[in-house]
């Protein structure tokens, strides 16, 4: 699996687990049970990760939506 963002904003990583989704790409969000350790305050960042044969796609979806990833090419 590859990173495709890392992110402590929910509405980012919802918005960026929809749009590979709605490409038949599979995406999964880690990190997301970190609340417990955290105590709910949000300061560990959840990754959104994908199979290494679509990162590549999953990536172009990203950004033709306009959603940060922290990567530049």
């Amino acid at each position: 699996m590859k990173e495709l963002l890392r992110s402590t904003d929910p509405t980012v990583l919802a918005f960026a687990s929809a749009l590979p989704e709605g490409e038949d790409i599979d995406c999964f969000q880690m990190d997301v049970n970190m609340s417990v350790l955290e105590g709910g305050i949000g300061i560990f960042p959840r990754r959104l990760m994908v199979r290494a044969d679509e990162y590549d796609a999953a990536m172009r979806v990203l950004s033709d939506n306009d959603v940060p990833t922290g990567r530049y090419a």
